[in-house]
């Protein structure tokens, strides 16, 4: 079996040779290099294609959030995360950024290890998504095709108790991922349909429709409030009363609409 190549990121010494000397008892891991700062933790990722970091949320200049955001932004493929702190307060926006796992210092070893047995699995699953998209490229000529069709044929066919329902896709108030699955919110209805998120986006119209997390999907005319949270994160409320979280990487999104005057921020 292949070991996990890890980078280390912290900008304590002293914390980067504890884990150096947790790891030593840990099989299937090799470390491949350490770096004192968030820009020289992302000049390693480019040079040396790590697994996965873990990285050190509280860094001067560059903390462990602003190196996820500059690897989202990148574009290239990036090793997971797991975030380091000594703050446990960070873990729901730690998160909230994708990290696979969030340690608090100190440091322990079952601890560690159950976190590395996540990075494993995660690299499985990466192995099984990279067939998967593979396969999705196939498909892209066919999404493209179909996609003048959709313009003109807003609807979609969705299976419930039995039957098929037609569900008008310009009346859909939020979509919510289930797993392979969405869930369509209208009104006091709701309909679970086997398509991923992107595709749904893909049909919805784009003028109405915003993302605002990586697994919802919301009708911007049918957002109510917008309340600003302790953690630098909004939620949103819809006009039936559903509070939708807004992910980190779409703070930007809803900042823009505040901006614009499109919705009102509590």
């Amino acid at each position: 079996m292949r070991p996990i190549r890890l980078l280390l990121c912290d900008d304590e010494l002293l914390a980067i040779q504890r884990l150096q000397d947790l790891l030593e008892r840990i099989e299937g891991v090799e470390v491949v290099g350490t770096a004192a700062s968030g820009t020289a933790a992302l000049a390693d990722i480019a040079a040396l294609a790590p697994d996965a970091v873990l990285l050190d949320i509280e860094m001067p200049a560059l903390d462990g959030f602003d190196v996820v955001e500059e690897l989202a932004r990148s574009g290239d493929a990036a090793p997971l995360i797991i975030f380091v702190t000594a703050y446990p307060h960070f873990a729901a926006s730690a998160f909230e950024t994708g990290a696979t796992d969030f340690l608090t210092k100190p440091i322990r070893l079952g601890r560690l290890q159950t976190a590395l047995d996540r990075i494993r699995r995660s690299i499985e699953d990466r192995s099984a998504r990279s067939r998967l998209q593979d396969l999705a490229g196939q498909l892209d000529a066919l999404r493209r095709e179909r996609a003048g069709e959709v313009t003109e044929r807003r609807h979609i066919w969705v299976q419930r108790r039995g039957e098929t329902v037609r569900v008008d896709l310009d009346r859909v108030d939020w979509v919510a991922a289930e797993g392979e699955y969405v869930r369509l919110h209208l009104g006091d209805a709701n309909y679970l349909h086997r398509e991923s998120l992107t595709a749904i986006l893909e049909l919805l119209d784009t003028q109405r429709y915003t993302r605002i997390h990586r697994s919802c999907i919301v009708n911007r005319d049918r957002i109510a409030s917008v309340r600003r949270l302790p953690t630098g994160s909004y939620q949103l409320t819809t006009d039936t009363g559903n509070r939708l979280p807004v992910g980190r990487s779409y703070r930007r999104v809803v900042r823009e609409m505040i901006a614009n005057g499109r919705m009102p921020e509590c």
